[in-house]
């Protein structure tokens, strides 16, 4: 039987969303496992739209759902409708929508807020021993939420200093790695890989995407 993967979408595009490439990455490496894909995200307003042309704000209102829908070519259910029962994994593709939508990272770093739904199942699937994967800026959400809880996730987002020190303050465990690569928290089923956080490009975007998948289809 085919493992069913919830992918958590932030929005669409890089700058106010989930990070393309990184989504559809993680989308043709579990398509590839034959894993049942289930796309979800908040029914809520983007936290500020940016013209990804342009590189500039954007006062169009804009939906985290409706947005993330693109990605998913239409077929997406609202995040606070998935039960953890509905899953055997979930994964977090990056973005700064991540760290805008999904959370408060953006804004507060270590003082962040994660949204209600994201939050709740990110505990739901932690207590039923269930694997979770993040990539890119993401694994901020895992700080965020296991942190405080004494859990000391350990995860990566790169080699950035800054970034590392953030989350390490949140009561994660930081561990540098090159965008190929991925991080395995076994003792909390947590899997991050950097993504566009350290690659160059899409090809090495996948392979930790694809890397990614991989272990968290082991650990489910």
């Amino acid at each position: 039987m085919s493992k069913r993967v919830g992918v958590v979408l932030s929005g669409c595009g890089v700058y106010d969303g989930s990070e393309i490439q990184e989504a559809v990455s993680i989308l043709i490496a579990l398509d590839k496992q034959g894993a049942q894909t289930i796309c979800m995200a908040p029914d809520i307003p983007q936290r500020g739209v940016v013209n990804h042309h342009l590189r500039s704000e954007d006062a169009q209102p804009r939906n985290v759902l409706v947005e993330s829908a693109r990605i998913a070519r239409g077929k997406i259910r609202d995040i606070a409708s998935v039960k953890v029962d509905d899953l055997d994994a979930l994964i977090f593709p990056g973005g700064f929508g991540a760290a805008k939508n999904l959370s408060s990272f953006a804004s507060e770093g270590a003082a962040c807020k994660v949204e209600t739904g994201v939050a709740r199942l990110l505990l739901a699937m932690h207590a039923a021993k269930k694997p979770i994967g993040l990539a890119c800026i993401a694994p901020a959400l895992a700080a965020a939420v296991f942190g405080p809880k004494g859990l000391h996730p350990l995860i990566t987002i790169g080699t950035d200093p800054g970034t590392a020190n953030t989350l390490e303050a949140m009561g994660a465990k930081h561990h540098n790695a090159s965008p190929t690569d991925v991080c395995i928290d076994a003792a909390n089923k947590i899997v991050t890989t950097p993504c566009y956080m350290t690659a160059n490009g899409p090809w090495e975007v996948f392979q930790g995407a694809q890397k990614l998948v991989e272990e968290v289809l082991k650990l489910a």
